[in-house]
């Protein structure tokens, strides 16, 4: 199939340079970014990922958890499972 179509987007820049970095390190072009995610809509006949906005008590767990606060971490599952009772 050729690639004829273009799609002309603006986006901060800001966003810009911090999605290129992610996608730097996938191995992965915008462009190719784009497309898989078109294909995916054109194959699934809907947006392939769920979008939902968090509850506020959720939203400050992700909030703190991004500053490293409130965080337990465990050397194996069995303390993590020790930890729950």
């Amino acid at each position: 199939m050729s690639q004829t179509a273009v799609i002309h987007a603006r986006i901060d820049p800001d966003t810009k340079v911090a999605t290129e970095r992610v996608l730097e390190t996938l191995g992965m072009t915008p462009t190719e970014a784009i497309r898989l995610l078109y294909r995916q809509i054109a194959m699934r006949g809907e947006f392939p990922v769920e979008l939902r906005i968090p509850n506020a008590e959720t939203a400050a767990a992700l909030n703190r958890a991004e500053k490293g606060k409130d965080i337990e971490s465990f050397d194996n599952a069995e303390d993590l499972f020790a930890s729950w009772e």
